[in-house]
């Protein structure tokens, strides 16, 4: 990652800033909350990939790139600090949470507060599909939170349901970032929608991978696992254990994820190790990397475009 940003040189700089001063506030709470996110941010991964595809595009990333950036990041962090209110999450990655520091209240209004500064950094935007993106990755995160909480109560989630959640709770924004930023280097139609494949892709093979992590207690991550049984979410190792586990087995699990509990956490591990379900998953995995990385043959041989296919390549490493 550090080697990423310092290929990006001034842009991941002018990004920075503009994260920054779009935060800056007279009051001495909200500076302060805002002070300790900052100081606890994750790896911006989506504002890497809005300047990367900019500089693949046309070799460099103009003020409005950097303002989609810092849009992508400011975003991401607010909807974060709702999923742990609604989720009464004590932690994220071993570290307390806004509503852990301060309250629940205090996590909502500050997460509504970046949601604003976000849409603040766009509204101006000379490229309306811009403001609509982003508009409409608000409405997919909402409403794929919304369809997952209807799919757990029911214990019916398909593999299409799955991949619809994970499309509006992760894609979208991936979307949104790599399409602002084509639209905003005046890219034509067929880049803007290579941009959009790409970004359709690495947000499916992300949360992906995100899901198979939390059936890898081997791994240190920062984070418990088993977290998505326990919340009734059926991702995709569970749906490789379906494809391969007998009948009878699957049968067992859609009935007892009704109310899950730590002993069908350690059952459900075990099945997985037992009907080798994680290849299952590894292949859907690679498949989304595979075509991800198809796309970018017809983008300019560059260094942004080799950084892209080894940003895609970090995320099928073999960890799972």
């Amino acid at each position: 990652m550090k080697e990423v940003q310092q290929f990006l040189g001034k842009a991941w700089t002018d990004f920075q800033r503009c994260f920054a001063e779009s935060l800056e506030s007279d009051i001495p709470l909200l500076d302060k909350a805002n002070q300790y996110l900052l100081g606890h941010g994750g790896k911006k991964l989506r504002p890497l990939f809005t300047l990367l595809i900019a500089k693949a595009l046309r070799g460099d990333c103009n003020e409005r790139v950097v303002r989609c950036a810092a849009a992508s990041e400011l975003l991401h962090t607010a909807t974060l600090m709702h999923d742990d209110v609604a989720d009464n999450a004590p932690t994220r990655r071993g570290v307390p949470t806004m509503m852990t520091v301060y309250s629940p209240t205090t996590a909502v209004l500050l997460g509504d507060y970046w949601l604003s500064k976000a849409m603040d950094l766009i509204i101006d935007h000379p490229d309306k599909r811009v403001l609509h993106v982003f508009s409409k990755c608000l409405a997919d995160l909402a409403s794929g939170e919304m369809l997952q909480l209807e799919k757990a109560e029911k214990a019916d989630t398909t593999e299409d349901d799955y991949r619809r959640i994970i499309y509006c709770k992760t894609t979208s924004l991936f979307e949104a970032c790599m399409v602002s930023a084509a639209c905003s280097v005046e890219a034509s139609e067929k880049e803007i929608e290579r941009c959009r494949i790409y970004a359709w892709h690495i947000g499916q093979a992300f949360q992906m991978r995100d899901d198979m992590l939390d059936y890898s207690p081997e791994l240190s991550i920062g984070k418990p696992t088993g977290q998505d049984i326990l919340e009734k979410k059926i991702t995709l190792p569970l749906f490789g254990l379906f494809e391969k586990a007998p009948r009878s087995v699957v049968r067992e699990v859609r009935r007892r994820m009704k109310n899950p509990d730590a002993e069908l956490v350690s059952d459900v591990f075990a099945w997985v190790r037992q009907y080798d379900a994680m290849s299952y998953a590894r292949e859907k995995l690679d498949a989304e990397i595979r075509q991800a990385v198809e796309v970018l043959a017809a983008f300019p041989a560059s260094p942004s475009r080799d950084y892209l296919e080894k940003m895609a390549g970090m995320i099928a490493i073999r960890t799972v």
